[in-house]
């Protein structure tokens, strides 16, 4: 019976031994790019709403730019909220959006936004960043994770994210 009992310990402890419970790790997560074109807000603001076409998980993060210009031959991408003043330094219109786990709008803040030119409102581009994240509740709180994110070129960096095959929405 002893021989019996110890095979059985021994048949558990090798069909055990490959498990793994590294909660700190989300495999299921991955970093997406995804280009916004032709985006045109209309006189109150709205640029509209789109869908990611996949959920995000908890801890995940969007990050959002807008093409600026061309430097170098990069595009110039301006992290967004982006503001715009009037010369006296009064705030004219800002650039937001927000999200949740299964879409994002774009929009336009501000007074007056019927007068905002329409090479600010209209054919824009954005390109949005899906930082792959960790649940919160199990997050590893002590590491130092220092990027940049007004940079676009630094968080793909940071993040390893491979932006050669950008989504596109139109």
């Amino acid at each position: 019976m002893k021989r019996i009992v110890t095979l059985f310990a021994i048949i558990g402890l090798i069909a055990f031994s490959g498990c793994t419970t590294d909660d700190n790790v989300d495999s299921d997560t991955i970093a997406e790019v995804i280009d916004v074109n032709n985006v045109n807000f209309d006189l109150n603001g709205n640029g509209g709403i789109r869908r990611f076409g996949f959920t995000l998980f908890p801890g995940d993060v969007v990050l959002a730019y807008r093409a600026t210009g061309v430097e170098n031959g990069r595009t110039v991408w301006t992290q967004i909220p982006e503001t715009f003043y009037y010369d006296d330094g009064t705030q004219y219109f800002t650039y937001k959006f927000n999200f949740t786990d299964v879409d994002f709008e774009l929009y336009l803040d501000g007074f007056n936004l019927n007068t905002v030119p329409s090479n600010l409102r209209t054919a824009q581009k954005f390109r949005i960043v899906i930082v792959p994240g960790t649940n919160p509740s199990i997050i590893n709180k002590s590491v130092n994770n220092k990027v940049d994110y007004s940079d676009y070129y630094a968080v793909i960096k940071r993040y390893n994210i491979n932006d050669s095959n950008v989504k596109q929405l139109n």
